[in-house]
């Protein structure tokens, strides 16, 4: 994806985080990718549509996602959205502005987390932007600069304590490695990497992990929250996508080589998780693409 567009940020190498507040009608700005970290909040958007990586969503009267790592892909394009007004605050930092050293403390040991999870995007509930709502005000009109730094603070380990956030890319098109996890779990995820376009097998993995099938799938679920066969899913998807994206090749050829026998079942399965057919998929990122 190197013609992308590449944004560079506003942020001055001299200060903690770079933050605007805007009134729009319309939402212009094309799909980009940049290194610095990104918060965004948006209100009265309901229709706006939301790309991030191949995760494409309308959002409702108020969102806030936050994205980070310089391979994540996304943009909030016009969708369906109407309204006349819709605010954005749009916060961006760099990935410097904590050190793996301070990340390593126990206090910001939820902010680590939840910055990890964020290479995939990551976006809030309702519930969780109102808890920040005015803190995002005061964040937004405080002209006093450390209390600002404090205030940005408080909204990231907020946030960070969220347990209804929800990540948005699949780890194959954001090409993100997964969570340090139970060392079986690894060399099964590994294993999967290696072999999705083949046949996998519940046996052969339950053989890696060195367990009997059912007390595989049972630690499987529990460690990961999804079953074998979803997070398989998710992996053939996630690189059917990145094809799509990346290459010209025929979306059978795609469909016989990430993995599905079936070129009307990879249709269905594509468009029941990702809201859009394969071809409608590729068209969108086709249009939103800006050669630089």
């Amino acid at each position: 994806m190197s013609s992308l567009l590449t944004e560079i940020t506003p942020l001055s190498e001299k200060d903690c985080f770079y933050i605007v507040e805007r009134h729009k009608s319309e939402f212009l700005f094309p799909l980009h990718r940049h290194r610095d970290y990104e918060l965004n909040f948006i209100e009265n958007g309901r229709g706006v549509r939301r790309v991030v990586g191949d995760s494409v969503e309308e959002i409702g009267d108020y969102e806030l996602t936050l994205v980070a790592g310089e391979s994540l892909v996304h943009a909030w394009e016009q969708g369906s959205c109407t309204y006349p007004d819709v605010r954005e605050i749009t916060i961006q930092f760099a990935p410097e502005l904590f050190s793996p050293e301070l990340l390593g403390k126990n206090q910001f040991s939820s902010i680590r987390k939840m910055l990890a999870r964020a290479e995939h995007g990551l976006t809030f509930s309702l519930k969780t932007i109102m808890k920040v709502y005015s803190m995002l005000d005061i964040l937004a009109s405080q002209t006093e600069r450390f209390e600002q730094f404090l205030c940005f603070l408080k909204i990231l380990n907020e946030l960070s304590l969220a347990e209804d956030s929800r990540v948005l890319a699949s780890s194959a098109f954001a090409k993100v490695e997964g969570d340090v996890e139970s060392r079986r779990i690894n060399k099964v995820k590994q294993y999967i990497s290696e072999h999705y376009n083949e046949e996998v097998r519940l046996d052969d993995l339950s053989s890696i992990a060195g367990m009997s099938t059912s007390a595989f799938c049972r630690f499987f679920k529990t460690h990961t929250g999804r079953t074998v066969m979803d997070y398989l899913i998710d992996i053939r998807l996630g690189n059917a996508a990145r094809l799509l994206v990346d290459t010209t090749a025929p979306i059978s050829e795609i469909c016989w080589q990430c993995g599905f026998n079936n070129l009307s079942n990879f249709n269905r399965i594509f468009k029941a998780k990702r809201g859009y057919t394969p071809r409608d998929f590729r068209t969108l990122f086709k249009k939103n693409r800006v050669f630089v």
